[in-house]
């Protein structure tokens, strides 16, 4: 993924959302829903609220809790680490055959009830509903929503299937040994043939007629907050054998599992969770899922019904957000750009349109011309097509809608080009804000009113709903600045 579609997240510099009387710029705000339907809000960020009181419930109760609650957990792992140690005695850390003797009928058991116990001890309350499938019935299982690393309860109750780890988990003290307990299929970052191996291993697993163990996938990739279900991955369905959907409830009126890229970290979740009297937690397994003659074909299909049952029992949409979406905004982040509103749009769009970047930074000039000519006239659906030399289709009036902020049917050309800028150049802000600035330069005095300043602020530094007033007489002279004052401002 180049750099250019890295910086996607300045469609949230650039598409503002809200509505106004024509002609009138309305107030760019953050957006935490998607533009386009399902309307969802972002699944990659978690604000939870603690009020006063439960502040104070959470320090009083956390003086016991929290430190009676880390002892235990460290205990059970140490009493499981010799079963750990006696299921994976002589065992490569690759498996190439099941581990199915005496050591495996033995430690099994133990190792699933010490589970258990650790989140006992960790105050979880679990409820299981449905009935586990066997390895013959459904060799996979795919759980969802996963929003925290709480998660692996799933793993517990269904009786420690192999997952999916990094080669570089199984290397960890203790954790390591406990995760090589589960023959893992061990996925490796330095291999660029791991997926095809990878895909290779699960294939082999789960149509080896219950030899081996059940496997268990999360296929959304990352983490969310459990407001829908973004795009699963195919890994899980290609194999083409029946899957065992499990769902994943946290039915509590104060959240303190969810991790997200934005939100409570591993450490304040962890001690957030001690702290709370109990923390409940619903796995449903739902009723297996066979694949059709076309699903096994196509695993992308499956996968998309498979989705679509779990959504549906949840009560919560789908989206086609992804995890390489995550990617992009943190990527976004390390670029000082906001990362919430307008990502996926920008981006999805983008992609439809099979837009070729190096191509746009060759036409930016050009662009850069015909946005200043217009003098901050406003174009419609068609003009744009021809500046962009694409047919007017249904994905381009989405791009279009992204800067149609007022939904007056025209948009501002000159911010558009603002965001091809950011796109291909998005750590020179320097050179940003001075295309930025010529192109609101309209009478071409070399100077810019208060409105046009916080514009420039907004679309090429992705600073949202920017009060500049203050910053405006900072380093105005008089009712307008020069680019001079932007570039020498220390607030630059």
């Amino acid at each position: 993924m180049n750099r250019c579609l890295e910086a996607a997240a300045v469609a949230a510099t650039v598409p503002g959302a809200g509505v106004g009387d024509a002609g009138l710029r309305p107030p760019m705000v953050p957006r935490q829903a998607s533009f386009f339907p399902p309307p969802v809000p972002n699944p990659f960020v978690q604000q939870t609220r603690i009020g006063a009181a439960k502040r104070l419930q959470i320090f009083l109760l956390g003086i016991i809790l929290l430190p009676l609650r880390a002892l235990l957990v460290g205990l059970i792992l140490l009493l499981a680490w010799p079963f750990a140690t006696v299921s994976t005695a002589c065992c490569p850390e690759k498996l190439t055959h099941p581990v199915t003797d005496w050591r495996r009928k033995i430690t099994q058991p133990a190792l699933t009830f010490l589970g258990r116990a650790m989140f006992f001890s960790m105050g979880f309350i679990v409820s299981v509903k449905g009935k586990i499938a066997s390895p013959l019935e459904a060799p996979i299982f795919v759980v969802a929503p996963h929003s925290t690393f709480f998660d692996g309860i799933a793993c517990v109750v269904a009786g420690l299937p192999s997952l999916l780890s990094r080669n570089e988990n199984a290397h960890v003290p203790l954790i390591g040994r406990l995760l090589r307990a589960v023959q893992p299929v061990l996925v490796s970052r330095v291999d660029p043939d791991s997926r095809k191996n990878t895909i290779n291993e699960i294939i082999k697993r789960a149509t080896s007629g219950g030899e081996w163990p059940q496997i268990l996938v999360f296929p959304e990739g990352t983490c969310t907050n459990r407001s829908c279900l973004i795009t699963f991955k195919p890994g899980a369905f290609i194999p083409g054998v029946p899957v065992q959907p499990i769902l994943l409830r946290y039915p509590n009126k104060l959240d303190t599992v969810t991790w997200t890229w934005q939100g409570y970290t591993f450490l304040q979740i962890c001690v957030l969770t001690f702290c709370q009297p109990f923390t409940k937690v619903e796995v449903e397994f739902m009723p297996v899922q066979v694949p059709s003659d076309e699903e096994k074909k196509d695993p992308v299909l499956f996968a998309s019904r498979v989705r679509n049952l779990m959504a549906e029992a949840l009560g919560i949409p789908v989206t086609d957000h992804t995890y390489e979406d995550c990617r992009l905004m943190i990527s976004a982040g390390q670029l000082t750009l906001p990362m919430e509103a307008g990502l996926v749009e920008f981006t999805k769009v983008s992609q439809k349109l099979k837009l070729d970047w190096d191509g746009i930074r060759k036409h930016l000039d050009e662009y850069a011309s015909i946005a200043s000519s217009s003098k901050g006239g406003r174009i419609g659906i068609e003009e744009f097509a021809e500046y962009l030399k694409l047919p007017v289709s249904d994905v381009l009036r989405q791009l279009f809608a992204l800067f149609d902020r007022n939904n007056d049917g025209s948009i501002d050309f000159r911010e558009y080009v603002i965001g091809l800028a950011v796109l291909c150049n998005p750590a020179n802000t320097e050179e940003i804000i001075q295309v930025a600035f010529k192109l609101f330069d309209v009478d071409e005095d070399g100077c810019i009113t208060e409105e046009e300043f916080s514009t420039i602020l907004q679309a090429s530094l992705g600073v949202p709903d920017l009060d500049v007033s203050g910053l405006f007489k900072e380093i105005a002279q008089g009712d307008s600045i020069s680019y001079e004052c932007i570039s020498d401002s220390p607030s630059s």
